[in-house]
């Protein structure tokens, strides 16, 4: 089966919408599925910067206003 969304006809309300009703399929699904192995290294390298100092967790809207910062 294959469902088309017309994006571009599309607001940002029901794309939200259409994003969480996604999101809520997947989650509830019993279906384990595999991170890929680079995403384990990304993880071991984040937690050894992190054990080392050289790395450090900052609160969620500084990184959110931070990534709005990039974007300018």
């Amino acid at each position: 089966m294959k469902t088309v969304l017309n994006l571009n006809s599309m607001t940002k309300v029901e794309k939200l919408r259409a994003m969480e009703e996604l999101w809520q399929d997947l989650s509830g699904s019993e279906e384990e599925i595999d991170s890929p192995n680079w995403h384990l290294d990304v993880l071991e390298d984040r937690e050894s910067k992190l054990k080392e100092g050289k790395d450090e967790f900052i609160p969620w809207e500084a990184a959110k206003e931070e990534l709005r910062d990039r974007r300018t």
